[in-house]
């Protein structure tokens, strides 16, 4: 989704947001975040299940706050990486950021691609797709792909992530925007990366505009929606949103969430990508 300009998102899904965050009614006082008392004893771990914490690049102004708190926490997430436009000038596949993600490598966090030009799928026609870059050389501009050069973009950020930081990338991705087509999926299998979405309630909403809908919203409604087994979605930054979101919400909706049972894990834990991984690792393996 875009980090610049205001995010485009599938109407649904906003008035999906919308309506959750009414029947909300910004009820914090009664949620599991707001009533806990001091030196009440914590609910078992896992009670509630297990969610999937996953965060994309975006401008990075959030990246030290959202390291620590999971940290804190002792949280591993996941993060998909392109190479964005960043607080510092930068971009955050620059050197500049090889300490950053040296820590959250040591840290035990995941990595996968999020694409290295944070490319859209403006469609497929004969056997090939045309993907619209919003960084690099071509940013902007429509760029037809085949196999081979669809593959070399997702494996760009592959490259980045070892020559700054010395670790792999899991062989997983996420299109920009969520938008994909069997050509893409197919083609992205074909070369070692399977795609990640996020659940309905795993939306964060960290780009939507925080006139319309205030961070207290978007923690209830998270709070109230979120399942066991869901992929959430957010940002180490958002360039649109007056109201930054990581600060307001993280801490709150992780402690709520720890208080409802929940706890949580990377993809290399999800049920619906653990074995894909464990796969690519030992096809690896056996080319070595």
């Amino acid at each position: 989704m875009s980090k610049i300009s205001q995010p485009w998102l599938p109407r649904a899904l906003v008035r999906a947001v919308a309506a959750g965050l009414a029947a909300t009614g910004l009820a914090l006082a009664a949620s599991p975040a707001g009533s806990a008392e001091a030196g009440q004893t914590a609910p078992p771990a896992c009670r509630a299940g297990t969610l999937y914490l996953t965060f994309d690049t975006g401008s990075m102004s959030q990246a030290a706050l959202i390291a620590d708190t999971l940290r804190r926490h002792h949280i591993k997430a996941t993060f998909f990486l392109a190479n964005e436009p960043t607080i510092n000038k930068d971009s955050s596949l620059d050197p500049g950021w090889a300490a950053y993600w040296k820590t959250l490598a040591a840290d035990g966090h995941v990595f996968g691609s999020h694409t290295f030009d944070h490319v859209y799928l403006r469609g497929v026609r004969d056997g090939k797709v045309t993907m619209r870059p919003q960084f690099g050389a071509h940013a902007g501009q429509d760029v037809v792909m085949d196999q081979h050069s669809f593959c070399s973009e997702l494996n760009r950020s592959a490259r980045a992530l070892r020559s700054l930081a010395g670790t792999a990338m899991s062989p997983l991705w996420r299109a920009p925007g969520g938008h994909t087509a069997p050509q893409t999926l197919q083609w992205a299998e074909q070369c070692g990366f399977k795609h990640v979405g996020w659940a309905p309630a795993g939306f964060l909403g960290d780009e939507l505009s925080s006139e319309r809908f205030s961070n207290q919203a978007l923690l209830a409604r998270a709070l109230r929606d979120l399942r066991d087994g869901d992929i959430a979605m957010a940002h180490l930054g958002i360039w649109s949103r007056k109201d930054p979101w990581a600060p307001g919400v993280l801490e709150p909706l992780i402690s709520g969430l720890e208080q409802k049972g929940f706890c949580f894990a990377t993809l290399r834990d999800h049920p619906a990508y653990r074995d894909w991984i464990r796969g690519q690792a030992a096809t690896v393996a056996g080319r070595r």
